[in-house]
């Protein structure tokens, strides 16, 4: 799962990272001062092509234009199964992936739509933009579709466990060299339940002939338009603080529990 641009390779050192946000000050004279959006690692400048970047639309700020990624691979999860009118949709996991599909769902007539987080901190933030936030033993259950963004054995199951008859789990989680188990020997078969993979890197067969990978992050950065996104971005720092903050976010500590997305600054301190 290389990032485009990435150099090296994990553990460390890597130059890693893919949402990036800058201003073009070099390169042909229609692009001189715009504002773009790349699949970018974490530099303070870049050398790429036109290709590589797409302009971020007026009314939309740096920082929230950094969640592009995550409501483009919101929009493909949606494309990967789209739901009906007055369908019952369930989304497992409250991160920034769970929460930007959330967001964007939020827009569709549907009978209901839930998302289902263990964390009381997330579901609060999550029920002040307006979204119904659930604990998973409160969930609603006979879902049409049930988009799991968890990563975690526990959410798969209870993605399965909520799922009506015949209906359709959407796995958007990526569990890297993990091995989950998926109780598929109770009432799976029964219940002609369907597990669908969706994956950000390919345009959904649905929509491929006619949709470019262009035009999908075009419409996620349209998307950015509701305010709402604004809350998803849960901390700033310099680009100085990047190894302390790497420390601390992939510890168990306060931050990382509420971190959704953290903004690196390359002007502050600069």
């Amino acid at each position: 799962m290389a990032a485009p641009h990435q150099l090296g390779d994990f553990p460390h050192p890597v130059s890693y990272g893919y949402l990036a946000v800058g201003i073009v000050d070099e390169g042909p004279a229609a692009w001189i001062g715009t504002r773009v959006f790349g699949l970018l690692p974490h530099h303070s400048h870049h050398l790429v092509v036109p290709d590589d970047v797409h302009p971020i639309p007026e009314g939309i700020s740096d920082h929230r234009a950094l969640l592009a990624g995550a409501a483009e691979t919101g929009l493909n999860i949606l494309w990967q199964s789209p739901p009906h009118y007055g369908d019952r949709v369930a989304i497992i996991g409250g991160g920034m992936i769970g929460a930007a599909t959330a967001l964007l769902a939020s827009h569709l007539p549907l009978e209901r739509l839930e998302i289902i987080e263990t964390n009381p901190d997330r579901r609060a933030l999550l029920t002040s933009l307006g979204l119904t936030a659930l604990a998973p033993e409160d969930a609603g259950d006979d879902c049409d579709i049930v988009i799991h963004t968890s990563g975690s054995e526990a959410g798969l199951a209870r993605a399965l466990e909520i799922a009506g008859d015949d209906g359709t789990v959407v796995e958007a989680s990526w569990y890297g060299d993990t091995e989950p188990q998926v109780a598929l020997g109770a009432d799976f078969h029964a219940r002609r339940l369907s597990i669908v993979a969706s994956q950000v890197g390919q345009v959904p067969a649905g929509h491929r002939a006619r949709r470019t990978r262009s035009e999908r992050l075009g419409a996620a950065l349209s998307a950015l338009h509701d305010d709402r996104f604004d809350a998803l971005i849960t901390g700033t720092s310099g680009w100085q603080d990047l190894p302390w903050l790497m420390d601390e976010l992939s510890s168990d500590t306060a931050l990382a529990t509420a971190t959704l997305c953290h903004v690196l600054d390359y002007e502050e301190g600069s």
